[in-house]
């Protein structure tokens, strides 16, 4: 594999794009900027020599490593005013964080997991972030310049001043070939263009829920029945969002439309899977005007989510403006290369019923090349992989809720993170025993998550059983694809 060493210089950091090469003699870093990773058609490797006294440690999140200076939030309102470029350090997270997240140089929380929104956020970002960083927001002081290292194994640092960052550049054309495709994770338009020199095979999970929280950030039906919303100030803001459309439930399915159609523009040709929908109702709520419509659940993540909404009475509606915006990009906007994903379908009743949804809003499976997958993620979808398999043209194993699901976990529990094992032996027999059900039917099986990238032997057993693809996020990319290129030429493969 080709590589290439060098420093970043200055003029890297400050955005500059200067015209003569790098200097050949290392420069400590003065001002900084988050780099690219993918630069210039190129993936980075990062590493970091002459670094200051360690300040701070957690979970990492991505591979990078990145500097600022320090800014503390306790609040989205006071990160508002948080500095480009900045260190962004605060107790947590959430959606409404996004157009933050999208203008730090890296991100340090005190809270979350692997699978907490901070995390999927920034893998997507390319953004260098460290979570569960325990008293951070504490030991960082405003205005300190400080590296941000998630380039050292599973924990992220957090150092003292800025460090000399070394980059070692790969060549795209470089990457082994492998026989099992490596798909991304994305569901940002604007992260998607960002890593489309990627030679991914396509996009193998992009998240509905993202696309409508981030792009529209109003509850659908609210949208469709804004006289039912009991707050004047959020009728106000829909008023306003909505404003020179020919009505509300246009804004959101042109809206959508052209969100989906650039996550599918950037990979085109390649695959590109929608997975519809699949919020839960503490997360609905957060939505403008979510509030008047949606009930009060004592264990959302059990409750009613994903397929389950889409057939009922309270949420049909809704359900309609996604598939209208998915056969709009189809359609109109000729991203023949969508496919569609159905989140959380507890039982084959439930398939069918969706599947008839499907088809009442003009997305019938076959039709015009439409594929339509499944998640594999609760244990009656391996049961009865069988039927399932009659149903859908592929599963996407979603391992985070799979893993819940077997063990009775919280995934976004931390105290009970040391339980929740998703490449443990029983996860590992459901998977195998899946992929085998559902090759017998000629039906592909895929994985979305971060356990072939975390677990390089879980990667070598995922291609021993024969998986189709996995979907991983941008900054794992080249991780996987080598661990899995290394598996294959051992023999791995079938």
């Amino acid at each position: 594999m080709a590589v290439r060493d060098r420093q970043i210089s200055n003029e890297e950091y400050s955005g500059q794009s200067p015209e003569a090469p790098a200097l050949p003699t290392p420069m400590r870093a003065t001002k900084c900027r988050r780099v690219s990773s993918v630069p210039n058609g190129c993936l980075n490797r990062f590493s970091i020599t002459h670094r200051g006294r360690e300040l701070a440690r957690g979970i990492a999140i991505g591979t990078g490593v990145s500097t600022g200076t320090v800014c503390k939030a306790e609040s989205l309102q006071a990160a508002g005013v948080c500095p480009d470029h900045c260190v962004l350090v605060c107790a947590d997270t959430g959606p409404e964080w996004l157009p933050v997240l999208e203008r730090a140089n890296a991100v340090v929380t005190e809270h979350g997991t692997r699978t907490s929104h901070t995390a999927i956020a920034c893998r997507e970002l390319g953004i260098p972030a460290i979570v569960n960083a325990g008293e951070a927001i504490t030991r960082l002081r405003n205005g300190d310049p400080v590296t941000v290292s998630c380039a050292e194994g599973d924990e992220g640092f957090v150092y003292e001043g800025f460090a000399d960052i070394q980059v070692s550049e790969i060549n795209p054309d470089s990457i082994p070939t492998t026989r099992t495709r490596i798909m991304l994770n994305l569901a940002n338009p604007t992260a998607a263009l960002r890593w489309q020199d990627l030679p991914a095979d396509g996009i193998g999970l992009a998240r509905m829920e993202f696309l409508i929280r981030n792009l529209i950030g109003v509850h659908p039906m609210a949208l469709l029945y804004p006289e039912r919303i009991t707050n004047k100030e959020e009728r106000k803001r829909i008023s306003a969002l909505t404003a020179g459309w020919q009505d509300p439930g246009t804004y959101l399915t042109e809206t959508l439309a052209q969100g989906i159609a650039q996550l599918a523009a950037s990979q085109y040709p390649k695959p590109v899977t929608i997975r519809t929908s699949d919020f839960k109702t503490n997360e609905q709520v957060k939505l403008i005007g979510g509030r008047d419509f949606e009930p009060l659940e004592a264990n959302p993540m059990l409750g009613w989510r994903g397929a389950s909404r889409y057939y009922s009475a309270e949420f049909r509606e809704a359900f309609a403006l996604e598939c209208q915006a998915i056969r709009t990009a189809r359609d109109e906007l000729a991203m023949d290369n969508l496919r569609i994903m159905i989140p959380f379908c507890r039982t084959p009743e439930e398939a069918d019923k969706v599947l008839e949804e499907l088809s009442a809003n003009g997305l019938v499976r076959g039709e015009r090349g439409l594929a339509v997958y499944m998640t594999a993620e609760v244990p009656a979808n391996i049961e009865l992989a069988d039927e399932f398999s009659e149903r859908f043209d592929g599963f996407s194993i979603g391992t985070n809720d799979l893993t819940q699901l077997t063990f009775g976990v919280d995934r976004d529990s931390e105290r009970l993170s040391e339980l929740f094992n998703d490449h443990h032996e029983t996860i590992k027999r459901m998977i195998a025993r899946l992929i085998d059900t559902a090759h017998r039917h000629g039906r592909e099986v895929g994985l979305c998550g971060q356990a072939p990238s975390d677990h390089p032997e879980f990667a070598a057993f995922l291609v021993n059983c024969g998986i189709d693809f996995l979907s991983v996020s941008p900054d794992s990319f080249l991780r996987v694809k080598e661990k899995v290129a290394q598996a294959e030429s051992a023999g791995a493969a079938p």
